[in-house]
């Protein structure tokens, strides 16, 4: 093993000593506060502490990303919602204003000079449909004010191996820089907090899929939604073919609005076959006032959490609520849905009218091929004989990987870090989404997003979600002496130099 590199000792051991690092030749570089993945989880951390006085050269992101946005942009380009397209969050869920206002649609009225976005806002969701922005709307703010912060005198490029915990307090984080930028294959940041926010480790397929791809060594055919998947559409505008869409979120429905607004407007024949393991016939709920609409197999609900889990009645039960009650109240008010848009059950209704669109309740039993290289879907369902699905490709929208052992920071910490995990298999937090079992005398480590699931707050995977968990924990950084708290008087200040696009002091 060369110097500068982890040696077996180092691998082996929970808590690193200051001479164990020297020891290996690993260069150490200190820095207050580390942040682990780059993502609008860290974006959120850093402006809400640069708002409360903490300079940048406290803080340092690790990121294997350019921007904060680049993985967002990415998945929702590649599921069907480019920049010109609306995504799934509130009007006042902004990553790039803590304050929240001006709102999302004040913003779009000023700029196009229409008070369509305020009025859609007004009536929703009774005369119009819920509000959301454009995602191309989104990356432009969240440049601004990566711009506004200094985020890019925060960032330092390279893949994080792991997080140690030091003796003394605080704690190692290891991080491999790209190759050939620097001496040694690794270099240590060590600090007195860090904060994780890793997103989902890859994409998840149904067992099936992967199964059938594994074994034919398929990407063409089988694809996942959230991977580049654009030749499925180029393949169906140059001839009639069959898709197999499964799953019954929000994916799922922009995938089956690109295929349809493909076949209304250039005038294809493509059949679409929809595969609902869960048929929803109508609402659902166990009382009327924990109901969801629902019907023709979707669950309908405007955002991935009622709007009371991110700051209403909900938000508090959940709170007060210990770990066996969090878990029922998760699994009655989570799981899979969709938005009720207009114009997409109008294009559902005429496809089912036309015959070209066919949504079946039924189980996948496995995947074959067929003679000439399309794929065979056998499957079967309750109180009907076993059916099978010809097609020539398989769009899988059943979502992204979340299980911490598939991520090997996250996963080197439930082994080596003393970190424990909650009964959804995430990160165990406090109440300012510090992780539990991880404290390191006086240092602390905090997580936000997907793999803080299951915890005191419900929404935590979403912008106003990552936007909650970086305020409690900049509370709680303040509580320990290492920013500013955020009172009425600096709140003001900092919201005029927001609006100015003035830098924060």
């Amino acid at each position: 093993m060369s110097r500068g590199d982890l040696t077996p000792e180092l691998l082996d051991s929970p808590l690193w000593a200051d001479e164990l690092v020297q020891r290996a030749g690993i260069p150490v570089f200190d820095v207050p506060l580390v942040s682990v993945g780059g993502g609008i989880g860290s974006f959120t951390l850093v402006d809400a502490l640069r708002i409360r006085g903490v300079p940048t050269t406290s803080i340092r992101v690790l990121s294997t990303s350019d921007s904060p946005w680049q993985t967002w942009e990415y998945l929702t380009r590649v599921s069907q919602l480019p920049a010109h397209e609306r995504i799934r969050s509130d009007s006042g869920a902004r990553p790039d204003n803590l304050w929240g206002f001006p709102s999302y649609a004040l913003q779009e009225a000023w700029q196009e000079r229409t008070l369509k976005p305020v009025y859609q806002v007004l009536a929703e969701p009774v005369l119009a449909d819920f509000y959301s922005p454009r995602s191309g709307m989104v990356t432009r703010s969240l440049r601004r004010e990566a711009d506004r912060i200094g985020y890019w005198e925060t960032l330092a490029k390279g893949q994080v191996r792991m997080v140690r915990k030091r003796a003394g307090g605080g704690y190692f984080t290891v991080l491999t820089p790209p190759a050939g930028t620097g001496p040694t294959k690794r270099v240590v940041i060590r600090s007195q907090y860090v904060h994780l926010a890793v997103g989902y480790p890859g994409l998840k397929f149904l067992d099936d899929l992967q199964d059938f791809r594994q074994a034919h060594g398929e990407r063409y055919r089988v694809v996942n939604a959230y991977e580049p998947h654009e030749h499925v559409y180029e393949r169906l505008r140059s001839r009639p073919g069959v898709v197999v869409v499964r799953g019954a979120g929000i994916v799922a429905s922009r995938v089956l609005q690109r295929l349809i607004d493909d076949r209304q407007r250039h005038g294809l024949q493509t059949q679409i076959v929809h595969l609902f393991r869960t048929w929803v016939s109508g609402s659902h709920g166990p009382n009327p006032w924990m109901r969801r609409k629902g019907g023709d197999g979707w669950a309908y609900q405007a955002f991935t959490m009622p709007k009371s889990a991110f700051g209403g009645q909900l938000k508090a039960r959940f709170r007060k609520a210990d770990a066996e009650r969090r878990a029922r109240l998760a699994k009655t008010v989570a799981g899979t849905t969709t938005p009720k848009l207009r114009r997409w059950q109008e294009q559902l209704r005429q496809g089912r009218q036309g015959g070209w669109y066919h949504p079946v309740q039924a189980v996948v039993d496995r995947i074959d091929r067929a003679p000439d290289g399309r794929l065979v879907t056998l499957t079967r369902s309750d109180g009907a004989a076993p059916m099978q699905y010809v097609s020539d490709f398989i769009i899988d929208c059943t979502g992204l990987e979340a299980d911490m052992d598939e991520h090997r920071v996250l996963d080197d910490l439930v082994r080596h870090g003393g970190v424990l995990t909650n009964r959804a298999g995430r990160l165990l937090t406090g109440k300012n989404f510090e992780v539990i079992g991880a404290d390191s005398d006086g240092g602390a480590l905090y997580a936000s997003g997907a793999a803080t699931a299951g915890n005191h707050f419900l929404a935590v995977d979403s912008f106003l979600g990552m936007q909650t968990a970086a305020l409690d924990i900049a509370d709680d950084l303040a509580g320990r002496g290492f920013c500013a708290r955020l009172g009425p008087i600096r709140s003001v200040a900092q919201w005029a130099k927001w609006a100015a696009n003035r830098r924060p002091s």
